[in-house]
């Protein structure tokens, strides 16, 4: 299993977040975890990335490393574990190449960096089309864009995913959706969690569903899709 959580609690000041969350995700996967704002979802990938602390008794292994072990660059420049924040978090003072460029810090890998490179602009043409513009005077769209396409230059196996859809338009949403499917296939594992959970569901092969910082349901997408529950909850009856 490449990646294994046990009983990953979470709280912040006394406000527990995470009650105890169980899951896995499999190399070559694309899974995702659902629920409502709130739930404890941005905080599951903040643990993996060691951005907030996993409370005594939490368990989180990577390729059978100790996780908790980590420091967060580490986790990123050792593991190849990388985050694509929710809103984003580019550098919007920095080129769309500048962006890119700082992705490749800890890689010693010169040929391939210029490969993943031509990947990206390959993936989104209309980063190559403003390479040389900062980051803060892009559409949101394309800011979303550039986050996935840093992610890439980071020479990633695992890719953890928050909230990708918000704020782009549903024909924008469907290629970026379209995009993940293509890097996934070239062989880099994703971990997404979305509000939109159709539109998670009929990206993802498996899912979880997670309430109130529980996890209440798991199955592959066409189960979750077709259950009562979840269609009631999250896909509008």
């Amino acid at each position: 299993m490449l990646l294994s959580v046990e009983n990953l609690r979470v709280s912040y000041g006394g406000i527990r977040a995470l009650h105890g969350v169980d899951f896995q995700v499999a190399e070559g996967e694309i899974v995702c975890i659902i629920g409502a704002n709130g739930a404890g979802k941005s905080t599951t990938l903040k643990a993996i990335s060691r951005l907030v602390p996993a409370e005594p008794g939490s368990k989180m292994t990577y390729q059978g490393e100790d996780l908790l072990q980590y420091t967060p660059d580490k986790v990123a420049s050792e593991l190849g574990i990388v985050q694509v924040p929710e809103g984003r978090r580019i550098f919007g003072n920095l080129t769309v190449m500048e962006n890119l460029k700082l992705a490749t810090y800890a890689r010693q890998d010169h040929e391939q960096i210029q490969e993943d490179l031509k990947r990206v602009f390959a993936l989104f043409p209309r980063l190559a089309e403003r390479k040389k513009q900062e980051g803060a005077t892009l559409s949101g769209g394309e800011q979303q864009m550039l986050a996935v396409g840093r992610a890439l230059m980071t020479g990633r196996r695992l890719m953890l995913l928050d909230e990708p859809s918000m704020g782009l338009a549903p024909l924008l949403m469907q290629d970026m959706f379209e995009s993940l499917k293509e890097i996934n296939q070239e062989g880099t594992t994703i971990l997404l969690v979305e509000q939109n959970a159709r539109m998670a569901l009929r990206f993802a092969q498996r899912g979880y569903v997670l309430e109130n910082g529980n996890l209440v349901l798991e199955g592959s997408s066409d189960e979750l899709l077709t259950d009562p529950e979840v269609k009631q909850a999250y896909l509008g009856g």
